[in-house]
């Protein structure tokens, strides 16, 4: 048996990551002043972040089924007896319904995953099934370490403003921090597939030395069936603060965790707006 691994865009993978994996990405779309582009291939998180900051409309659009079901059939045409499709949150895209209706119409067996999640947490999780498919685990176990993986995952995140999360509809529970904006710097989080308010911080020094030592006490409290973690310093525009916080979690955490940096891509980058800092600490699967 042989077990395929299925993405989308804002899993924001860094293509080393994949090298020697099966792993195929299926890009989200991004709509700037009218014009449509494919996330990754002919638009990147710069030229967001610039159309942002000039006040050109931004939106993002999910993949057509059409487009997922050719990755399908793709997979198939290589040797793929089954693939694992793994996705953003079902509570912040339509994207899993996309490829839900294509999984009907593949020519092999979809497992289509609900990840609950995005960016590097659930690129980690992807990447831990296309290790486990890469030595013969069947479809079931990869999805089953998927979820998994997705589940023990902390994001935690900072945002210069919360408008571009209330203009895009996707701020959830934290549209309650709105009225104060203004007086706070947010420190907010993913759970269970919804941005959560976490703490309300007065400047941005301060949010962002909140925001490492949260990533800290969730890299130190990895629960039992993992060993280590991976943890994601990820940014929209801002590489400088992005670094210098890595640097600081490498120091903190030590040799039992890999810290990179990794940007947030176009479509990520319009609901969140210029200047996000993220960190995504996920749990390695005990091998």
């Amino acid at each position: 048996m042989s077990t395929s691994l299925v993405t989308d865009s804002t899993a924001y993978l860094p293509t080393d990551l994949t090298a020697g994996l099966d792993v195929h990405v299926v890009p989200l779309h991004v709509v700037v002043g009218g014009k449509e582009f494919s996330e990754g291939v002919d638009i990147d998180a710069g030229a967001v972040a610039a159309a942002l900051r000039s006040f050109t409309p931004v939106s993002t659009s999910r993949p057509a089924p059409a487009a997922f079901l050719e990755v399908y059939e793709a997979a198939a045409a290589g040797g793929a007896d089954s693939v694992v499709s793994v996705h953003i949150s079902g509570d912040m895209s339509s994207t899993i319904a996309g490829a839900e209706l294509a999984a009907a119409e593949s020519p092999v067996p979809v497992t289509v995953v609900d990840s609950r999640a995005l960016g590097m947490a659930m690129g980690y999780a992807v990447l831990a099934g296309a290790r486990l498919a890469a030595g013969g685990a069947s479809a079931e176990v990869v999805a089953d370490a998927v979820r998994a993986t997705c589940a023990a995952a902390t994001v935690v995140f900072y945002v210069d403003t919360l408008e571009y999360l209330r203009r895009g509809g996707r701020i959830g529970k934290a549209g309650a921090l709105v009225g104060s904006a203004l007086s706070i710097k947010p420190i907010l989080g993913l759970r269970e597939g919804h941005i959560v308010p976490l703490e309300r911080v007065r400047t941005s020094t301060r949010a962002i030395a909140r925001l490492e030592d949260l990533a800290v006490e969730a890299a130190m409290s990895v629960p039992s069936g993992f060993d280590g973690v991976d943890v994601a310093v990820q940014h929209l525009d801002s590489p400088e603060r992005a670094e210098r916080l890595a640097e600081r979690l490498r120091a903190r955490l030590g040799q039992g965790a890999e810290v990179r940096v990794v940007g947030l891509g176009a479509v990520v980058g319009a609901h969140v707006g210029p200047g996000t800092l993220a960190a995504a600490v996920v749990p390695r699967l005990a091998r």
